[in-house]
């Protein structure tokens, strides 16, 4: 940790030594998903609900995701950027040093300027929250937080599997897009409202529903049974970065260096 947050005070530094830049870049990450959150209002205001999910119960949705997804981008960002090191060679300076290759790549970029789209991302969460009816206790507290992580959680794993392919490939492939992206704009909805071969992917392989619909089904008291599975669901999350870590170690051990 403490090599983490050297890491986390020099790029911080280094980015604000163009302050104007780095507003300009904050504010347009805060407007970013604006358009999206614009359009899904004007739908909500020609239909009432979504598969029995009023506006505020999908802005939930909305708000999580993104904020999931902001935090993952701002700090996991060295593995979506991870094919430079590859190209460049500079991937072999990070193996001789006396350090974790996680903690080094993590540490290679951080996005500070996500913090727009996350600001943007917490007032909609709040306003959502301020607009439902949820009895909250310290247990549905700590659901919603888990929520959030397991969010960071699912997306930083993405990014890892993706910089993983890199060691083959040698350049990024876009197709982990599909995943990244794709995974934020498809959970801004909850995920009850996809067909059922969708619903299974993304629980049992990429577990997006463990972010915010599984959880939300619980705290909107949407479920009638089952309450332990959706609870305990967010952990599930969680635990999708073990599989993802260890793939990433046996991409490591099969790394030939590019000679640059």
């Amino acid at each position: 940790m403490k090599l983490f947050l050297k890491y986390l005070k020099i790029l911080l530094k280094s980015q604000l030594q163009y302050q104007t830049s780095f507003i300009l870049l904050c504010l347009g990450q805060f407007f970013v998903p604006f358009s999206i959150f614009a359009g899904m209002y004007f739908m909500f205001q020609r239909f009432n609900n979504i598969a029995g999910w009023s506006f505020y119960e999908v802005m939930l949705c909305f708000g999580i995701i993104h904020i999931s997804f902001s935090l993952s981008e701002c700090f996991a960002r060295g593995f979506d950027s991870f094919s430079n090191l590859i190209r460049t060679g500079n991937f072999d300076r990070i193996l001789v040093r006396p350090r974790g290759t996680i903690v080094q790549v993590i540490g290679s970029r951080f996005e500070f300027t996500r913090i727009g789209r996350l600001s943007q991302s917490v007032i909609v969460l709040i306003w959502a929250l301020a607009n439902v009816s949820i009895d909250f206790n310290l247990p549905k507290i700590i659901i919603l937080i888990l929520m959030i992580i397991s969010g960071i959680f699912i997306f930083s794993g993405i990014f890892i599997l993706a910089a993983t392919l890199c060691f083959w490939t040698i350049q990024s492939l876009e197709i982990a897009n599909i995943l990244t992206d794709g995974g934020r704009e498809m959970f801004q909805y909850p995920l009850g409202i996809y067909k059922k071969w969708v619903k299974n992917f993304f629980t049992f392989v990429v577990p997006f529903g463990c972010v915010n619909y599984y959880p939300l089904m619980y705290l909107l008291d949407k479920n009638n049974s089952n309450n332990i599975l959706y609870i305990i669901s967010p952990i599930f999350g969680i635990l999708f970065i073990i599989p993802c870590l260890l793939v990433w170690r046996i991409g490591v051990r099969h790394y030939k260096s590019t000679g640059s």
